[in-house]
């Protein structure tokens, strides 16, 4: 039964998280990521069902992020992973507004099935080309070429499903390498079979050409060490093992880090993304919550952008000034993944996340004022519906190279 939903039996000692919260003392940073598999043409509706669930977040979000922000300052943030086969211009548009203002970023997110290495290609190549040109979007790595991160549809990720449907390309880690990619964030996808082996984990994988699933392991991110060549980093979200929410009162449910309607986030889901401790090794003190969603569904949007999802921001906001130790940043999926490098990089010893250890890492835009006085005025809404540009007043609209 727990290998039909994804789970290996070795890995149940690590979906058990210790009671409780971590020591207020103890020094932690939260990275906290979400991002959308954001699908505007899911089922198949009219235009006009399609337009108003890109309009609920152009419009809604920056109204439902008001007066919020992290340890640093910043407002929340959204990454829209928008699907190359449900590609619009106008959706993309809009969403590259709420880009310009600061608030969201937009990468890439695939639904594809019986396809072929040199179709693949061709698609992620000239996707990653269109919204970069024609849209404003993404970004460049150190070489200056065009990057993205991705999510796959179906959670088949290089083939992964036994069936071989949703996918078909056996060697598609290295297409995305190839093509661009800077990182995976399709895991966890339990209790889906195509979950891997290696859970709740920051690491490389590389490519086997010759069969399917090539991420079920490989070499974790670790402090002063370099990634293998020609590999992918994944970016794992949080997964456990809920004694909280009992099937039939006795089984403990599955906790997979997605926001959904029926099951909002709440401080108790927050202690188990923490003690699932998702971190690049020798930086524990640095803890990466990647969390999930299906923003563009009717009911998801209305908890994303409504009380249940401000309350959850505002008991973070509240958790971390009752713990001494602990800051928390508000990242797009591009920060994170920089920000895992940033991790891999910092060779000193201290890992204590005291100000003089730890500043604010990368230049993630800050400063409360800046974000307030665009949320708070008419210059946000004038951007979204004429398409004009709004930068924070420092720091902000900054490309981050990873």
């Amino acid at each position: 039964m727990l290998r039909a939903r994804g789970i290996h039996p070795a890995n149940l000692p690590r979906l058990c998280s210790a009671p409780g919260w971590p020591a207020p003392q103890r020094p932690l940073h939260l990275f906290v990521c979400i991002a959308d598999h954001f699908e505007p043409k899911w089922k198949n509706p009219t235009r006009q069902v399609e337009r108003q669930r890109v309009a609920e977040w152009v419009h809604g979000y920056p109204r439902s992020i008001a007066g919020l922000c992290d340890s640093h300052g910043r407002p929340p943030q959204h990454t829209f992973f928008y699907p190359v086969d449900e590609y619009d211009p106008e959706h993309l548009d809009r969403l590259a507004r709420l880009r310009q203002a600061g608030l969201a970023d937009v990468e890439v997110h695939l639904h594809h099935d019986h396809d072929t290495a040199p179709a693949l290609r061709e698609k992620l190549e000239g996707f990653k080309h269109t919204l970069f040109h024609r849209h404003g979007l993404l970004g460049t790595n150190d070489q200056g070429d065009i990057s993205y991160g991705f999510i796959h549809g179906n959670w088949a990720l290089d083939n992964s499903r036994s069936d071989g449907r949703w996918c078909g390309v056996n060697d598609e880690l290295t297409v995305l390498v190839q093509s661009g990619c800077y990182a995976d964030f399709t895991l966890p996808s339990a209790p889906s079979p195509t979950q891997t082996a290696t859970v709740n984990s920051i690491y490389y994988a590389t490519d086997d050409p010759a069969r399917p699933k090539s991420h079920d392991r490989g070499v974790a991110a670790r402090l002063g060490q370099r990634p293998p060549p020609d590999s992918l980093l994944m970016v794992q979200g949080p997964l456990a093992l809920d004694w909280s929410r009992r099937k039939w009162g006795v089984l403990p449910r599955l906790e997979n880090a997605e926001l959904h309607a029926t099951n909002p986030p709440t401080l108790g889901r927050l202690r188990l993304w923490i003690r699932a401790g998702v971190s690049v090794l020798g930086r524990p003190d640095w803890i990466f919550i990647k969390l999930h969603t299906h923003g563009a569904q009717e009911a998801n949007a209305a908890m994303l952008l409504g009380p249940p999802m401000r309350a959850f921001h505002e008991q973070l906001a509240a958790q971390a000034n009752r713990n001494p130790g602990w800051r928390f940043s508000y990242v797009t999926a591009r920060e994170m993944a920089s920000l895992v490098h940033q991790a891999e990089a910092d060779v000193r010893a201290a890992v204590s996340c005291n100000q003089a250890a730890c500043p604010r890492p990368l230049d993630l835009p800050a400063h409360r004022s800046d974000f307030q006085q665009v949320l708070s005025g008419s210059r946000l809404q004038r951007a979204i519906d004429y398409g004009g540009t709004v930068r924070p007043a420092s720091g902000g609209g900054k490309s981050l190279r990873s």
